[in-house]
Formats: structure tokens, C-alpha cells, sequence
């Protein structure tokens, strides 16, 4: 099959795939988007977008369509699920950031990838789209698709996820288990949920567990924990998990606790927590010739400080930048016009690569030891958590999104 020719080929529609496709497309540069999916996916159901995501999503031009979906949290709180006391209470607006106040709300994931998509031009997403291989072909790279699809690209974009076929081709290892399992759900409240609009988290026990309301009639929840043998042999047995689940939660609010006892036990699927260990960013090659990864692909990482979502924005913005700043300009000499064009996007995609190498490096490392306080079992962990260290983890998150990535203005 002769192969097809394409400019820039992004491998996944995910928040990361979605969002380097706006970018660019918002610099007047074309871009294709494989989703082996027949449909845009909404698993993860929402995201807390903190500070720099919203930074990334108006540089995007999107940041106020979703606002106005979303309710702003005003207060971050912190509660012991032992003693069932309030441990710390962080107002977001009274948090200055270097660029002002704080802004955070929780984002339904198809929300968001709808609103990305929309802003596409048609044709941009390619649904039905499994990639099985890849190959070099001189200054371009053929990507096979299982029905026999040959793209021809001048540059590959992996943001398909921890389970990526590009970051596997540029030599990365499988994403590593946490040790840690995750439960997800939005509620839905036709009259009103009741909930204050804050971020509402529970410790104790080695679990993690909160409430996010998302707008006034949606509320997101979340039950994190480290499980024994027996409970990883029960995880696709949904009434048992929501049985353990319960059983795990400890002294939460009735609110909190009525959300996911009232639960559909459909939603009950228990997910492995995954990460890449941050010296594998150090060591490997984020980018190689005219390929790169972001997103999860690039950084995935454990839940705890809110961020897998957030930085795969900041990667967008980064990405459709590094390489606008090299597409845009002129080959030097006829004759030269594709292999002056490879080495300028080789250049653009290293300059990309050393921008977000110790930022995800950072966040990978941050994630994981707010982590593994806040699950740990420990008595004296416990004792320092509830009562020194809980309003400090929830300060060092808000740090982590003290971030701006800049703008998609080419200089």
C-alpha cells in the first residue's frame, strides 16, 4: 500500500493529543490525530485543573468556554479519616501566586476533549486508528495502522498514553506500578448537590479518598489505597470492591460517604496506579530525530498532587511552540528543503525535550512523596501528617501549579 503523506501525525486524542493539535492549529500549522478509539474517550471522568492548566488552556483559547461549565473552588480542606477532625484548610484566593490568585476547579474530562476538538478543523481526528508499528524511512517516519493504513509523516507526536507505542519505539520501559489502586466516579444530582464548592480530602489507614464538586448538580470522588493480595485477586468483582471500598473509608464526612455508598456499581473498577520513574527522563530520549512524547506517554504520574492533566497542557503549549518556531521559517537553500526541514525540527523537538524534562521529572518526583505520606500506615508518619505536615502537602501541591508556560506567540 503506497503510504500517505502527512506533515505532523499526533498519536492519541487524549487532553495531550487534543491540545498540541489546537496549539498548532492556532499557529496555522495542520496536524492528524490518531485515536484508535471510535469515539473520544472519557475515562478518568474529571480533572482538577490547578493554575497552570488554566494558564495553558487560555494560551490555547479555550480557558473561558470551559470557566463558565465549571464552578471555581474556593478552599482547599484536609481531614483525618482516624480521628475524623479537620487536619488543615488552604483558601485558594487568599494563596497569592506569583501571577495572582489561585485557580482551581475540577473539569469533566469529555468536557474538556469536546471543547478541544471542537476548535479543531474537521477531518483533524482519525478515529479507528491503532498504531502497530513504526519505521524510518529517510527524513520521514511511516506509521502503520491495523487496517493497513501506511502515513508517511514528517513528525510523530506520541501522546498515547502509559501505554504508548512511540514511547516504547524512542526506548522507554513500561510505565511502573505504584502499588496502589484507584477508584473513580461523578455523581450527578439532579436537584442540587449540596456540597460546598471545596477541595475536600480524607487520610488515614494507608487510604486516600475526596469529594470535588465539579458545577452545581456534579460532584467528583476519588478512593486511592494500597491493596493486599486477596483485594488485588477481587479487583473485577465490582460488589466486592465497593465493599471494600466502604470498609476503607474510615471517618469521612455522611456527605462523602453517601456519594459513593449511593454509587452505581458499575463504576466500581479499581485501576492500577502507574508512574515513570523520574531517571528514566533523565537517561532517555524525550525526543529522537522528528519524534517526541508528551503527556502521559512522557510523565505519567501518581494522582496526589492533581497534576497528570495539568502538565500534559503545559507540554501542548510547549510542543506546538518549540516546533511553530521551526516550521514557520523558510528553507535556507532549494535543493536542501528536506533535510534543512528535518534538522530544524530536530532542533525545535531537543529544545522542546530540555523545557519539560525536570518540570515532569519534578512533578513525577513531588507526586510521589506526597503520596506515600499521605497513604502511609506508619503511627509516627500518621501523628506528623494530621497534625504538622497536612496543611504543608497541601501548600507544596499548590506550589507544583505555580507555573506558566507561556504563551503560543512565536518570537
Amino acid at each position: 500500500m503506497e503510504a500517505v503523506p502527512e506533515d505532523i501525525v499526533i498519536v492519541g486524542a487524549g487532553v495531550a493529543g487534543l491540545a498540541t493539535s489546537l496549539g498548532l492549529h492556532r499557529l496555522g500549522i495542520r496536524s492528524l490525530v490518531l485515536e484508535s478509539s471510535e469515539n473520544l474517550r472519557s475515562a478518568g471522568y474529571c480533572l482538577t485543573t490547578f493554575t497552570n492548566a488554566w494558564k495553558a488552556l487560555d494560551a490555547l483559547g479555550v480557558g473561558d468556554s470551559i470557566r463558565q461549565q465549571h464552578e471555581r473552588l474556593r478552599r482547599h480542606l484536609t481531614n483525618s479519616a482516624i480521628s475524623g477532625l479537620q487536619t488543615s484548610e488552604l483558601p485558594y484566593e487568599k494563596t497569592k501566586t506569583k501571577h495572582g490568585e489561585h485557580e482551581v476547579r475540577c473539569v469533566k474530562r469529555k468536557f474538556l476533549l469536546e471543547a478541544l476538538a471542537k476548535e479543531l478543523p474537521t477531518g483533524t481526528i482519525r478515529f479507528s486508528s491503532k498504531v502497530v508499528c513504526i519505521e524510518e524511512s529517510g527524513f520521514f517516519k511511516l506509521v502503520h495502522l491495523a487496517d493497513g493504513t501506511i502515513l508517511k509523516t514528517k513528525v510523530l507526536i506520541g501522546c498515547d498514553g502509559v501505554n504508548s507505542v512511540v514511547a516504547n519505539w524512542l526506548g522507554f520501559k513500561k510505565a511502573a506500578f505504584a502499588g496502589r489502586l484507584a477508584i473513580r466516579g461523578c455523581a450527578e444530582f439532579e436537584g442540587g448537590h449540596g456540597f460546598e464548592p471545596n477541595f475536600m480530602q480524607f487520610f488515614g489507614k494507608g487510604v486516600r479518598s475526596g469529594a470535588i464538586p465539579v458545577n452545581d448538580n456534579s460532584v467528583y470522588w476519588f478512593v486511592t489505597w494500597t491493596p493486599s493480595s486477596k483485594e488485588e485477586e477481587l479487583e473485577q468483582d465490582r460488589a466486592k470492591v465497593k465493599q471494600i471500598v466502604l470498609s476503607k473509608l474510615g471517618k469521612v464526612t455522611e456527605q462523602a460517604r453517601a456519594l459513593i455508598e449511593n454509587y452505581e456499581l458499575d463504576g466500581f473498577i479499581s485501576l492500577p496506579l502507574r508512574y515513570r520513574h523520574p531517571w528514566e527522563l533523565l537517561w532517555g530520549n524525550i525526543s529522537k530525530g522528528n519524534v517526541c512524547i508528551a503527556g502521559d506517554a512522557l510523565h505519567p504520574l501518581t494522582p496526589d498532587i492533581g497534576q497528570g492533566g495539568c502538565c500534559a497542557m503545559e507540554d501542548a503549549v510547549v510542543l506546538a511552540r518549540c516546533l511553530g518556531e521551526v516550521l514557520l521559517r523558510k528553507p535556507k537553500e532549494k535543493g536542501e528543503e528536506e533535510k534543512d526541514e528535518y534538522k530544524r525540527i530536530e532542533m525545535g523537538l531537543k529544545k522542546y525535550a530540555k523545557e519539560r524534562a525536570w518540570r515532569s521529572m519534578k512533578l513525577i518526583s513531588v507526586s510521589y512523596l506526597v503520596g506515600f505520606i499521605q497513604e502511609s500506615r506508619g503511627k509516627m508518619m500518621t501523628f506528623l501528617r494530621d497534625n504538622a505536615l497536612a496543611g504543608f502537602l497541601s501548600g507544596f501541591a499548590l506550589k507544583m501549579a505555580d507555573f506558566d508556560c507561556g504563551k503560543l506567540t512565536i518570537s
